[in-house]
């Protein structure tokens, strides 16, 4: 038997319980893509990262991360999480700029140390925009919600900065406490293509300080619900920025709020750069808290 240890964080806040929990194994060399997977689907957390060695000696390290269905390309709260654990065990510095390889290919991390808390901010690929979706209909009983629910001022569309998700803005609090994916119509939303996950929104938050309310279903990784999803949360600060929703202005210092339906709260630093006509640059940021940990054996 082999023995290979994994650290529990919550990412995405600054409390146990809360933010998004991750097991992270600093030690995935020699850990197989199979039982990796295998390892996944065993803890069932939304995500799991496999630290291995990089493919270039320049950068420290790549980032194998799995849910409990499939390999991600990239991936945000497992990549913050990895960036805040790796610091605590020395392995990367608590301030300046590392580089972690992933599916998608480099990703520049940036931790910072503020008042005793390492802040990790993850420079994602610039977002996508995708097909935008008209049958509001049907997109609101796949969601459980009336069809006013749906805002008619801005689309529904999908956007990717590595793994698309289909945006869907919502009138307010009270239409996103209704939201219920129903499978049935998932399927036959996306009949005849390859399904997206779906992200719903609202810019009324429960969180005076904080720019938009989210929620997001994950079928397709196995996931009923996330109770904070980086790899959304960049392409969402674009998808604001673009239609309107937020000013170019404000677009460097968004906070996405996402979790309170499950009681798990979750605070995201949203950061875009645009000049009003383009995006030049997103990144997330966020900061996490130890859990626990253990140890998984495998047969040799």
């Amino acid at each position: 038997m082999t023995k290979h240890d994994y650290i529990l964080v919550d990412v995405f806040t600054d409390r146990q319980f809360g933010g998004n929990p991750l097991a992270v194994f600093p030690d995935g060399n020699g850990i197989d893509t199979a039982a990796m997977q295998t390892i996944a689907a065993e803890l069932n957390l939304s995500e799991t990262v496999f630290v291995v060695d990089p493919d270039d000696a320049a950068h420290a390290c790549r980032l194998r991360i799995f849910t409990p269905k499939r390999e991600m390309p990239i991936a945000g709260h497992p990549t913050v999480g990895t960036g805040w654990v790796l610091q605590r065990l020395g392995r990367i510095p608590g301030d300046g700029q590392v580089v972690f390889e992933e599916g998608v290919g480099p990703i520049p991390v940036t931790l910072r140390n503020v008042d005793g808390s390492i802040n990790v901010e993850m420079e994602q690929p610039v977002p996508t925009f995708g097909q935008v979706y008209a049958d509001r209909g049907l997109i609101a009983a796949m969601l459980s919600v009336p069809d006013d629910a749906i805002r008619a001022d801005v689309p529904v569309q999908v956007v990717s900065a590595g793994v698309p998700f289909l945006y869907v803005p919502l009138t307010g609090l009270a239409a996103m406490r209704q939201v219920q994916l129903r499978l049935d119509l998932f399927a036959e939303f996306w009949a005849g293509e390859t399904p997206v996950d779906i992200f719903v929104l609202t810019m009324e938050t429960e969180d005076p300080a904080a720019t938009v309310h989210s929620r997001m279903f994950a079928p397709t990784m196995n996931i009923p619900e996330d109770p904070a999803t980086g790899a959304a949360s960049g392409p969402l600060g674009a998808y604001l920025v673009k239609h309107g929703l937020v000013t170019p202005a404000d677009a460097p210092t968004m906070i996405g709020e996402q979790g309170y339906e499950m009681g798990r709260p979750s605070r995201i630093g949203i950061h875009v750069t645009s000049d009003g006509e383009t995006i030049s640059r997103v990144s997330i940021s966020g900061t996490a808290v130890p859990v626990g940990g253990g140890w998984i054996e495998l047969k040799v």
